[in-house]
């Protein structure tokens, strides 16, 4: 059997959008604002979060990692897709993608944990409150959240070095809006097999981990509330958790929706979509949905607006 030419890939070309160059300037537009009030919104948060002494708590410091979290996952892939856009398509080399593919995939496992870790202590204050004080230390937050920022490193280590000692061979274009998994497994080439195993591992180990611990968090809470007595009590309990289960059903749903559905069926604009949702909008929706949902939040922007006002 003749040998085949295949021909390494040594940069990847993305060309996402580039059929319809009418779209580039409003998408441009678009994702610009986006990102802008993701910076803003994230931000503002964490300065919220430390100036008020009230915050001072483990679910207000949690959130404010999440926050930092969102800003630096959406940093990653948004300026890289207003270049697209801008250029009408952008080459990347082979060392820059695999730069951007491991830091996507660390902040993006550190959100689920941190995620994870906001449902466990809900399941403290709700299940038990008289614990809670003991058991969340400042220095058990330091810690689990220290762990959380150890395990998005390994698992983006294993999964980068996995991903990129595939061989890419043939065309170098992907139609897509950054270095992420699906596309880049598209463009491989000979045995596969155990890289792609390691990839899978490990997805299931990041998400659906995650995600065990926060069922498994708001089963032990809602069996807690149907306890109480009293409808208004056990709306109001509740009610501390709505903003955290918005927000795990946005960024969970996307994440279940693009890595761990089959192959069949997928198209290349439920692909951009989603890719678009869980890079450009959930980070920019998180601190609305943790802002207008959360009365202690809104007090506090209050109180400093206020301030401003008077000086």
């Amino acid at each position: 059997m003749a040998e085949m030419n295949l021909t390494l890939v040594t940069e990847f070309l993305l060309i996402a959008f580039i059929e319809n160059p009418e779209w580039a300037l409003p998408l441009f537009l678009l994702f610009l604002f986006m990102y802008l009030i993701t910076l803003l919104g994230n931000l503002g948060m964490i300065i919220l979060i430390r100036m008020d002494r009230r915050l001072h708590t483990p679910m207000y410091f949690l959130l404010s990692h999440l926050a930092f979290m969102d800003i630096c996952y959406s940093s990653v892939t948004v300026p890289q897709m207003l270049a697209v856009l801008l250029e009408h398509g952008a080459a990347l080399s082979y060392t820059r993608c695999a730069a951007q593919f491991f830091l996507f995939t660390f902040f993006g496992s550190i959100d689920c944990y941190l995620l994870a870790l906001m449902a466990y202590d809900r399941y403290l204050a709700v299940c038990q409150p008289l614990l809670y004080v003991t058991i969340m230390t400042q220095q058990t937050c330091l810690s689990l959240v220290a762990g959380a920022y150890v395990a998005g490193l390994f698992s983006a280590l294993v999964r980068t070095v996995s991903a990129f000692t595939l061989s890419f061979c043939g065309t170098n274009e992907i139609d897509f809006i950054f270095c992420d998994l699906p596309p880049l497994l598209k463009l491989t080439c000979g045995e596969s097999y155990t890289q792609e195993v390691v990839i899978i591992v490990f997805a299931i180990f990041v998400i659906p981990a995650s995600m065990v611990v926060i069922l498994v968090s708001y089963l032990f809470i809602i069996v807690s509330i149907m306890r109480i007595p009293s409808a208004g009590s056990w709306a109001k309990t509740f009610s501390t958790c709505t903003s955290h289960l918005t927000a795990v059903s946005l960024f969970f749903g996307t994440l279940i929706f693009m890595y761990l559905r089959g192959n069949s069926g997928q198209s290349l604009e439920e692909n951009r979509v989603v890719s678009v949702l869980y890079t450009a909008v959930i980070p920019m929706l998180n601190p609305l949905i943790y802002s207008l949902r959360n009365k202690e939040v809104k007090e506090s922007l209050r109180k400093i607006l206020n301030r401003a006002k008077l000086s």
